[in-house]
């Protein structure tokens, strides 16, 4: 591999003349910066990052900022990372993962400058972090969305129709009573954006139907799912299909149902929401999901904010993008339906007229 010291020899120049054309850092001649680069082409040197980064001001570092516990990624969550990952490196950039949550870390980390710009992941409804990075000046975009979007670049999953495509999906399968088993209450109410965006277009998408909403909240574990599943059965005994939003903890409500003795999806459906292939078929049977666009938001959230590093967009980039519903096992159409015949409801079970 071609060193700097080759590059200086073949162009008849001194190490810190061929370091000056990298850096900036002194006044080169036209002719002398052509010779230099010439001979790097020759040579097929390449400058390290490091160079690059003091030629440019800029560290060609991006940071991917997103909470995290002991629980790690999932493989929903990596794909985040991986496509944004791969965008960063497309461009010729390094994504680092910082799980910095802290409002004085996220000053301190911002005022090093060390990074060109920031993606920012778990957004809340009303988010401090968003307020600290505007005012150290750093580029910033949102995988996900505050209350107020102006002024902001930002992509996230479109829970509107993500919401409103599954409980079509469950309607039109017949079924009428659908529990939504969400994240945490603490998640809801401390305003992360997901949950309250899902429990509103929950409440519309049912409303909408002439159905009544019923949601339970879930701690993000597979107790939380079996707890959950629990409360679910004994808000609505007559449940006939379950919709879910929370990866850690369907696993427990699977479980759960078959504690029970009901059988997925004869008994009851399950739809899980903003989950990844490889989750949905981990389960048996694999589960009918909501397929998360997780690797193409974090590509396109990179690649907005290497747009704004480079000063190449001026205008916000607001993108939208809806789950696309891939149907698997767990869901058929509903084994029963309960109907009201003289003011009595009366089990309809599809083999024929109800008993009178």
């Amino acid at each position: 591999m071609a060193t700097m010291h080759d590059v200086a020899r073949l162009a008849r120049v001194s190490v810190s003349t061929v370091s000056y054309v990298l850096t900036g850092a002194r006044p080169i001649s036209q002719a002398t910066r052509d010779k230099v680069l010439a001979a790097m082409t020759e040579l097929g040197y390449q400058p390290n990052a490091m160079a690059r980064g003091l030629a440019s001001r800029r560290s060609r570092i991006v940071g991917l900022l997103m909470p995290m516990d002991e629980r790690g990624l999932g493989a929903t969550e990596t794909a985040f990372v991986t496509g944004a990952a791969a965008a960063a490196s497309a461009a010729g950039y390094h994504l680092v993962l910082s799980p910095v949550c802290d409002l004085d870390d996220l000053r301190r980390l911002a005022s090093q400058r060390m990074l060109d710009g920031a993606v920012l992941m778990e957004v809340q409804v009303e988010d401090a972090r968003v307020t600290a990075l505007q005012e150290a000046g750093v580029p910033l975009v949102l995988i996900g969305r505050t209350g107020d979007t102006t002024g902001l670049s930002y992509v996230d999953i479109d829970f509107d129709q993500t919401v409103r495509e599954a409980v079509d999906h469950l309607v039109g399968l017949g079924h009428r009573r659908i529990v939504y088993v969400n994240h945490s209450a603490a998640a809801i109410a401390t305003g992360y954006g997901p949950a309250v965006r899902t429990r509103d277009a929950f409440v519309t998408a049912m409303t909408g139907h002439g159905l009544e909403p019923v949601m339970i909240p879930a701690q993000d574990s597979a107790a939380g799912g079996r707890a959950a599943l629990a409360a679910a059965l004994a808000e609505a005994p007559d449940l006939s299909a379950v919709l879910v939003m929370n990866e850690n903890a369907i696993f427990g409500i699977l479980g759960e149902l078959t504690n029970r003795g009901l059988v997925v999806p004869h008994d009851v459906s399950v739809v899980s929401m903003v989950t990844s292939p490889q989750v949905a078929e981990l389960a048996n049977p694999a589960l009918t999901a909501m397929t998360s666009p997780g690797s193409a938001l974090g590509r396109i959230a990179v690649e907005a904010l290497l747009r704004q590093v480079e000063g190449a967009e001026s205008a916000d980039h607001q993108q939208l993008l809806p789950c696309a519903l891939e149907v698997r096992g767990s869901t058929s159409p509903a084994a029963r339906e309960a109907v009201v015949i003289g003011g009595d409801h009366i089990d309809q079970t599809g083999s024929g007229p109800p008993e009178m």
